[in-house]
């Protein structure tokens, strides 16, 4: 499995709101700005798969095309639209999960995922 393409599941909602930006005033353009912002993360990790899991209000976000992204739009919860991507992708390659979400880290690191927090992705945007 060491020669698999590594899946990182994003939190969108997590990562947006880690950031006192106003995000809470326009949430489908905040996830947006971070959609768009992802390009930087494809270019610096090549080999690598990204889906970006929006939920509600967010999910207005999914109209757009960003190239080289999986959007998820949820239908319920999106902590348990990000256990079922890691559990589907978990069989075939590394998953590595983009959130501060105590539970949510727990339910994906019992799949085997390993978790990091939205400033390792903010960093890595920078």
């Amino acid at each position: 499995m060491e020669d698999a393409e590594r899946l990182i599941v994003i939190d969108a909602a997590n990562v947006v709101g880690s950031r006192p930006d106003g995000w809470w005033r326009d949430r489908a353009g905040a996830a947006r700005r971070l959609l768009a912002q992802l390009d930087v993360l494809r270019e610096r990790l090549p080999d690598a798969s990204v889906v970006v899991v929006l939920e509600g209000a967010a999910k207005a976000a999914g109209d757009g095309d960003y190239e080289g992204l999986r959007l998820v739009l949820a239908d319920r919860s999106g902590d348990d639209a990000i256990v079922d991507v890691v559990a589907e992708g978990i069989a075939n390659r590394p998953v590595t999960v983009v959130t501060a979400d105590r539970g949510l880290r727990s339910r994906v690191e019992s799949l085997g995922a390993t978790t990091v927090g939205p400033s390792w992705l903010l960093e890595s945007l920078a």
